[in-house]
Formats: C-alpha cells, sequence, structure tokens
C-alpha cells in the first residue's frame, strides 16, 4: 500500500453561555455544501495555533491570542470520498476580540450560535461526532477506519520460569 500523508485540520470552537458558532457551508462548497461547520481551514506551512489565528481573521474577522487556545478533541478521519486522511484539531477559543461576521461568503453564506443541545441539521459528522466527545470528556475519536482486529484471547500469560 503506498503511504498518504495525513492532512491537518485546524477548528475553532467558540462557546458562549451554553451555545457554539457553526458556519453554513456554501452551495458551492467543494465538500459538505449546505452543511453546519466549525470555522476551520487546513494548516499550511505554519503551527496549528497559527493556522487558527489566521482561519478566524479570515472567516470570521476576530481576532485571537493563540494563548487563549486550547485543543479540546482530535478526529482522526478517513473518508472514502478523500484518499487522504485527516486529523482534525479542534480548538477551543477561550477568549477573541470582535463580533463574527461573514468575510467569506463564498465559502460560507451564514454564521449561527446553537444551542449545543439542539445542533443544526445536517452538520458535518466529524463536527458532530467532535462536539459529542467533547460533551462526553473524550479528547479522540477516530471515524471511518476499519474496525481494529482484536486477538481472540486478551489474557496475558506470565513467561515460564525455566
Amino acid at each position: 500500500m503506498a503511504t498518504a500523508l495525513n492532512l491537518i485540520g485546524v477548528h475553532l470552537l467558540f462557546e458562549r453561555n451554553d451555545e457554539v458558532l457553526l458556519g453554513l457551508r456554501g452551495p458551492n462548497a467543494v465538500y459538505a455544501p449546505n452543511t453546519w461547520h466549525f470555522p476551520a481551514g487546513g494548516c499550511e506551512h505554519e503551527s496549528v495555533k497559527q493556522c487558527a489565528v489566521r482561519e478566524a481573521e479570515e472567516e470570521l474577522g476576530l481576532h485571537l491570542d493563540p494563548e487563549h487556545l486550547d485543543l479540546v478533541h482530535s478526529v482522526h478521519l478517513l473518508d472514502p470520498g478523500n484518499p487522504r486522511p485527516l486529523l482534525e484539531l479542534v480548538l477551543r477559543v477561550k477568549h477573541w476580540t470582535g463580533e463574527p461576521q461573514l468575510m467569506e461568503p463564498d465559502k460560507c453564506s451564514a454564521w449561527a450560535w446553537w444551542p449545543k443541545t439542539a445542533l443544526p441539521d445536517p452538520i458535518v459528522p466529524y463536527a458532530k461526532a467532535a462536539l459529542e466527545g467533547i460533551a462526553g470528556g473524550s479528547a479522540y475519536t477516530e471515524l471511518g477506519w476499519p474496525e481494529a482486529r482484536l486477538p481472540r484471547s486478551t489474557t496475558l500469560t506470565a513467561p515460564k520460569e525455566s
């Protein structure tokens, strides 16, 4: 099997009261058109936190300090429509300056705050999985990977003395 390097996606979790900020992907989006998703982007030749700061500015017009970002969940995704595995990192934004604006209307047609207990439909599956994982106290989710094959017996035996 050929090596397929993982792509890294950086997703921003903005929370206000008991709500989360999601964007409605545009009708012409390559992936998941007309579907709700985190503010996000691909990590380019930059650190994960630098990517988050850049994406917040580009997509929302918000200013972030990297010190106010915490990694809260990772989703390792094998999407049948993408030949490369994706590692989706979700960073909680603890503080920001400004109000969300629609900066890229060709990519995102709306921003809205949604109650964590009443997420919109449709929502990108791995975004929903990340939010469910975070709510459940989990730091990691796998989606789309074949199930791991467990050995028939998981009983460990001590080596025999000679």
